[in-house]
Formats: structure tokens, sequence, C-alpha cells
């Protein structure tokens, strides 16, 4: 089983006690703001959520890890490496992104679990290269891009909700463990 510990966190495959505290991050409409449309996500939609990620753990050998802080045990929420495959412009890259609960944010924790998720990436998974995809205008995860180093590589359109998105990108060359 493949877990990572930073010194405040745990990043660890999913749990099914995980369910409900998830399910409460993807109901939070201000956490949801600058996913897809921004529609919050109920317990059903979170429960195929962790599902499909724990399969494409299974398919690729990487996926989304559930975030635990080693403080206190709670899931804080997810960061992970997937392929994005509703990007066309995207084929074949692996992108790195994450979703935190709003009482979470501001405290460093999706900088930490990124880095240590890039490390994963660049280092024990052999990948070349990682991705990052975002909506223009969320500058709390533009944040944490330029954190782990990410350079701009385009932009693109959402294929279905018409909005603007900035892709970055690192490789292995420009990472700093």
């Amino acid at each position: 089983m493949t877990e990572i510990r930073t010194p405040r966190l745990l990043l660890r495959r999913w749990y099914d006690d995980d369910l409900a505290p998830m399910a409460d991050i993807n109901a939070d409409p201000d956490v949801m703001r600058w996913v897809d449309d921004g529609s919050v996500r109920d317990l059903d939609d979170t429960a195929e959520a962790i599902e499909q990620w724990e399969d494409e753990w299974d398919e690729e050998g990487f996926g989304l890890f559930a975030v635990e802080l080693l403080a206190s045990g709670e899931l804080a929420g997810f960061v992970g490496l997937s392929v994005p495959e509703y990007l066309p412009q995207t084929l074949g890259a692996v992108a790195i992104s994450w979703r935190f609960g709003s009482q979470f944010w501001g405290q460093g924790y999706a900088s930490e679990a990124a880095h240590a998720t890039l490390e994963f990436a660049l280092q024990d998974r052999g990948l070349d290269r990682v991705i990052s995809i975002n909506r223009i205008g969320d500058t709390a995860s533009e944040n944490v891009i330029r954190k782990l180093g990410m350079k701009p590589d385009s932009e693109a359109t959402h294929p279905q909700y018409g909005f603007p998105l900035s892709i970055h990108a690192i490789d292995l060359t420009e990472f700093q463990a």
C-alpha cells in the first residue's frame, strides 16, 4: 500500500470512513467554486468518485491520495495524480490536483501535500513530466502551482463548461525535491 508521510500529513489510499468527511468537503460551495461548473456533490457522487480514484490506482499505479492530518487523524481532502482525459490538449499527460476542506485552507497543507506528490510522481513513479490544470482566476491554486516550481505551458478552454484554463508543467530536470 502506497503511503507518504510529510511533517504534518499522511497521504494514503482511501478508507470507508473517509466517505462522510470527503462528502462534507464536496458539499461546500466555497470548496467547489472552481471545480467543473461549481456544483456541490452529494454522498453518492462522492462515493462514486472515490471508487473511480481507487480504480485509477489499480490501473495506472497512481491516483488521488486521501490526505490525513497526522496530529488529529482528520481527513483534510485529497491530492494526487490523474490522467485528464476530459481535455484533448493534454492527452498522454499526468496531472496533479488537490481539494481541501475550507477549514484547512491557508495553513500550507495543499503545498506540502502537492510537493510530496510531485516528488512521488517524478522520483518514485518515474514520470518525466507532470502538469497542473487550473481555472484562470483560482488564485489559491495558482499559488500552490507557483510554489511547486511549475511553469506556464499553455491555455485552453474547458470543453464542457467553456471557461478558460491555465496549464502549467514541470519536468524531472526542473524539479527540486
